[in-house]
């Protein structure tokens, strides 16, 4: 049993690697490694939903939710995902595609749990953007985390044909500025929105 005190310590660090599980019957399934390589969350996506619903868990026997991630309505370019704090009960914040604009170059607005916009998302270049997605899925993808006009956190991807993999880097948010359950919620759903893309 994970104690709150655990779980604290769990959403405290500056790095982590999110990693696709690689055998899935239904939707999609991620490990969050800490940085001792230890499981620290296990996320699970549910199939065959019209709304994406992501659950973020202590354990992979799922006997602890944590997370929701849950889009507010069926799939779209501009889908806003809100993220809620299943111990709590609270809204976190939510994350919203921005539209057309990211059939080109990914980018997503981060807001508060008033829907005020606090932060973006942006993938790292125009160029490589655009060759990703007309010439090779095997250029690895970066996503920079931009909160008051400073970066706060990197999403750095693994080249990888076979297994996705990506690492987080909160190491310059020196402030806290941006809520690790937040960022460990965008991280995973760019993985299984990226993984919808590639299948």
């Amino acid at each position: 049993m994970t104690t709150d005190n655990e779980l604290e310590k769990r959403f405290s660090y500056d790095s982590y690697t999110v990693r696709k599980k690689i055998f899935t019957i239904f939707g999609a399934a991620f490990h969050i490694y800490d940085p001792s390589g230890q499981v620290a969350f296990y996320s699970k996506m549910k199939g065959f939903k019209l709304k994406e619903d992501i659950r973020l868990y202590t354990e992979e026997n799922m006997t602890k939710e944590i997370l929701l991630i849950q889009a507010r309505q069926v799939i779209d370019f501009s889908a806003a995902y809100d993220i809620i704090d299943l111990i709590t009960n609270e809204k976190v914040g939510a994350l919203k595609r921005k539209g057309m604009k990211s059939i080109f170059k990914d980018e997503w607005i981060i807001m508060n749990t008033e829907d005020h916009e606090i932060g973006l998302i942006k993938e790292d270049h125009a160029l490589l953007a655009l060759l990703r997605r007309f010439l090779t899925n095997l250029i690895p993808q970066t996503y920079y985390i931009e909160m008051g006009g400073k970066q706060t956190c990197v999403f750095k991807q693994h080249f990888n044909p076979f297994v996705l993999k990506m690492n987080i880097d909160f190491t310059m948010d020196n402030d806290n500025t941006l809520d690790r359950r937040l960022g460990l919620a965008a991280s995973v759903l760019l993985c299984a929105i990226d993984g919808r893309q590639e299948s």
